[in-house]
């Protein structure tokens, strides 16, 4: 089999790092009730709360972060094969963000893909990447996951009259950008040794959903922006963050003994820990950010495999999760330093 690595991984997190108090002071959410109950410290808007400009795109950030990533793997634009991109919040329905992205970046000619998928997102498209490059066709590609929040906050709204099921995503959710190049050369890097990307929604009520509603300031009484099953989610993502995991190290051939990191699902600062709890894993192999870049969707697992590359020696293994909650898909990534 076609080996794949992954040689450069970039992100960007826009403006500086939003607080709990500043979150109470604009939505009417309780900073100790955040710390409390959600966890997530700081994050991070392309909004500022103060003016209610908008500072960036989707597109300016996720090339932000691939420029880093290309800079980081020592990789010219136009050496790109194809683009995968996965995102729960494109700039527009049409065109797709990852035109644009590539537009940024000086890439013309190639394939692009973009898939419209919460975090698994990136997984998803870490996936296709891998699948691309190990068919022989394609030599380098880039892989993009980002998300923005822009459209669904009008600072202009009464937050008082929100219910508790609104106003938990203000404290949740935040802005951010990763992506990575994979190239099937011999490099040094993390190789991938295998991927999952699964449905499991057969039958099954969405955890999560995220209706677009154009401009922030078109009011839809009966459809709530974005909805949250909490309780189904906290009972949920950690059994199947549980079974992705038993399954790649099955796929590995692995227990969990011979894994050095573990990347695990990211909704908050507190349910990462109680994900981590639940699958009996050691936190010092945990590698999490949430709690301090907010849940940022597809942003997430680049941020974590930025960290990860910053740890993961060669020989070393790691193993990856996304468990989105929108139609229960697991997503999962194998990971050795080469």
């Amino acid at each position: 089999m076609q080996s794949v690595t992954i040689i450069g991984v970039g992100t960007h997190l826009p403006g500086k790092p939003i607080d709990n108090k500043k979150i109470q002071e604009k939505f009417n959410v309780n900073a100790e009730w955040i710390d409390l109950v959600i966890g997530n410290e700081t994050r991070h808007l392309v909004m500022d709360l103060d003016t209610g400009e908008v500072n960036s795109t989707l597109a300016d950030i996720c090339a932000l972060a691939s420029a880093q990533a290309l800079d980081k793997a020592q990789i010219d634009p136009e050496e790109i094969d194809f683009v995968v991109m996965g995102t729960a919040t494109p700039d527009h329905l049409m065109p797709a963000t990852v035109n644009f992205v590539c537009e940024k970046l000086g890439i013309n000619n190639v394939p692009t893909y973009q898939l419209q998928s919460g975090c698994a997102g990136a997984m998803q498209a870490l996936d296709i990447g891998t699948v691309l490059l190990r068919s022989g066709q394609y030599t380098t590609g880039l892989i993009i996951g980002g998300d923005v929040c822009a459209k669904y906050i009008d600072l202009s709204q009464d937050f008082s009259g929100l219910s508790s099921s609104e106003l938990i995503n203000y404290a949740l959710f935040g802005d951010g950008a990763g992506a990575a190049v994979l190239t099937n050369e011999d490099s040094e890097g993390m190789e991938i040794l295998h991927t999952l990307n699964r449905c499991e929604g057969l039958n099954r009520e969405p955890g999560q959903e995220l209706n677009w509603l154009g401009s922030a300031a078109i009011k839809y009484d009966d459809v709530q922006p974005l909805r949250e099953e909490y309780k189904a989610i906290e009972t949920e993502v950690p059994r199947m963050a549980r079974e992705t995991t038993t399954e790649l190290l099955a796929k590995a051939g692995w227990d969990e003994n011979n894994v050095d990191y573990f990347m695990t699902p990211q909704l908050a600062g507190l349910m990462t820990d109680k994900i981590i709890d639940y699958m009996a894993l050691p936190h010092e192999k945990s590698v999490n950010c949430v709690a301090v870049s907010g849940n940022n969707g597809n942003a997430l697992p680049f941020l974590q495999l930025k960290m990860l590359s910053e740890k993961l020696q060669k020989g070393q293994t790691a193993i990856g999760v996304a468990i989105e909650s929108s139609k229960w898909i697991k997503g999962g990534i194998v990971l050795q330093g080469v």
